[in-house]
């Protein structure tokens, strides 16, 4: 089915808006046991030779270890916000400063010994080890280091770990979902190896090059997983992805861009968004009219075609499925009049013509096409940009220099919580020239400075909801950066895939998924 593009923001609004959903409301029957196959087969890029949670943020190993590896809390489905997982319940000191997790009953690990406070602290310390720290991305990334934030990791008994933060740290919750962190234990095989077991859903039984497979784990503290095995394959390009979909000895394949196919495609906006930042220390783009003019001049329309099927056009400060999300007025388009207005007051001259820095990098979006596309939008409006493309390597000192005039660049929604977004892109703190620059729009704003501080302090979520979005109506109104797309999390299924839901951090949920034998 071909869906016309039509020029009305309004309507691409809705279309993007649909989209997500649409693609996920397959029919889910639950057929009877006898016309189902209990093996699940999954083609991912890459297979580990080895399933280590921490040393990965994103990809493969996270998707992997998401089935294995239990957190203390997990993502909802469809979105960052969180749920208990191996601990029903947690609190914290009211100098915010020591957390509490209260272990679930009756939880064991894969070899059948019980999951205790002590395993617990154990596993999040063999990140903070030397070896540990010498390998782990997960914890620097998530905890600003090594240590971090984090002082000290305990049990104070056998069902309750506790977590010792350096200074309030209020994220920790949220990003304690990631995989990254899953609870794991090191185990001596009977060839005199160490292994890492975890209390999940499935344990490894078989790993080769290429391939893993995982099995069901029986009495699983959890919902019981609908397929008895999964079976990750490596799967490089749509060629072969289409090849074995079609011989049936592949059943889904999770593509790193979109898939060649339509036919059983399915997609939901990742956390990985695309924005350009205006360097707001330099004439035009300090003056708040001027970037307001540039938003109004934008068209998501022309922008979505640029996109293709890799990424949409975005309309908030953060992409759909995030926890404290501010739903309103669009960043993006508005009227020739009010872009003339803008100009006009903001004292543009119509022989600027400011250099925007596109990084070259390879990805699923091409974002010197991007980058082109905004240029068109803009030049009807007499605002004339030269496109200065760079090698990554070479773009970023541009950046942290802030020798460019505008950029156009991508930044995660790490761990899934707003703090993790917000914070480096807008705040005085980030906006430091060089190596450790963050805020690439070097804006500094100290009522926007004293929001996100604030909501990273605060341990109550209703109130960091409060907060930020309160910061995303001054973002809204200073617009020292405007979102202008999310990247497409995609997914390719073969008839007869039943239960498949997608997730906004990637992390997609297996063990709910069957495959329905042919009739």
């Amino acid at each position: 089915m071909r869906v016309r593009l039509v020029r009305l923001p309004v309507i691409l609004l809705t279309l993007v808006l649909a989209w997500p959903s649409f693609a996920l409301s397959q029919p889910e029957s639950t057929p009877a046991p006898s016309s189902t196959r209990r093996e699940v087969r999954v083609g991912v890029p890459g297979v580990p030779a080895a399933l280590d949670p921490a040393v990965a943020l994103e990809g493969t190993i996270p998707l992997i270890a998401r089935q294995v590896f239990d957190t203390l809390v997990a993502y909802h489905d469809g979105t960052t916000d969180v749920e208990p997982a191996l601990a029903t319940r947690w609190s914290v000191s009211r100098d915010g400063l020591t957390w509490s997790f209260t272990l679930r009953d009756g939880v064991r690990f894969h070899d059948g010994t019980p999951l205790t406070a002590a395993e617990v602290t154990a596993s999040f310390m063999r990140q903070l080890g030397p070896e540990g720290a010498a390998t782990a991305t997960v914890w620097p990334a998530l905890f600003r280091g090594t240590p971090g934030v984090v002082r000290e990791v305990r049990a104070a008994d056998t069902r309750t770990v506790q977590i010792v933060l350096v200074q309030p740290y209020a994220p920790l919750v949220t990003v304690l979902a990631h995989p990254g962190l899953g609870v794991v234990k090191i185990v001596t095989g009977s060839d005199g190896t160490a292994r890492l077991i975890g209390t999940g859903a499935y344990r490894v039984v078989d790993a080769s090059s290429g391939r893993l497979a995982l099995e069901a784990v029986p009495g699983y503290w959890g919902s019981p997983p609908k397929s008895e095995r999964l079976v990750f394959l490596e799967v490089d390009d749509d060629d072969q992805a289409e090849a074995e979909l079609d011989a049936r000895t592949l059943d889904v394949w999770f593509p790193p861009g979109p898939p060649r196919r339509t036919e059983g495609a399915l997609s939901l906006p990742g956390l990985r968004v695309g924005y350009l930042a205006f360097e707001t220390e330099k004439v035009p783009f300090s003056r708040r009219k001027v970037r307001q003019a540039l938003a109004a001049a934008l068209d998501p329309v022309i922008i979505g075609v640029a996109l293709e099927r890799a990424a949409v056009p975005l309309q908030s400060f953060l992409p759909p499925g995030m926890w404290a999300r501010r739903e309103g007025s669009p960043v993006l388009g508005g009227s020739r009049r009010a872009v003339k207005t803008l100009l006009t007051e903001g004292g543009w001259s119509e022989g600027l013509r400011p250099r925007l820095l596109v990084p070259s990098e390879a990805s699923s979006v091409n974002l010197l096409k991007v980058a082109e596309a905004i240029r068109a939008a803009l030049a009807p409006q007499s605002i004339h940009l030269a496109l200065r493309p760079e090698p990554a390597d070479a773009a970023r000192a541009i950046l942290q220099r802030g020798d460019h005039d505008l950029a156009l660049l991508e930044a995660p929604v790490t761990g899934g919580d707003p703090h993790l977004f917000l914070f480096p892109l807008s705040t005085s703190e980030a906006a430091i020239k060089g190596p450790r620059a963050a805020n690439f729009s070097f804006y500094r704003n100290p009522q926007l400075d004293g929001l996100l501080i604030r909501a990273s302090q605060l341990t109550f979520r209703s109130e960091r909801q409060r907060l930020y979005q309160r910061a995303q109506v001054v973002l809204a109104q200073e617009l020292p950066w405007l979102p202008i797309y999310v990247r497409l999390n995609w997914a390719l299924a073969r008839e007869g895939v039943r239960g498949l839901r997608l997730h906004p951090t990637g992390f997609h949920r297996l063990d709910t998924v069957t495959i329905e034998a042919p009739r």
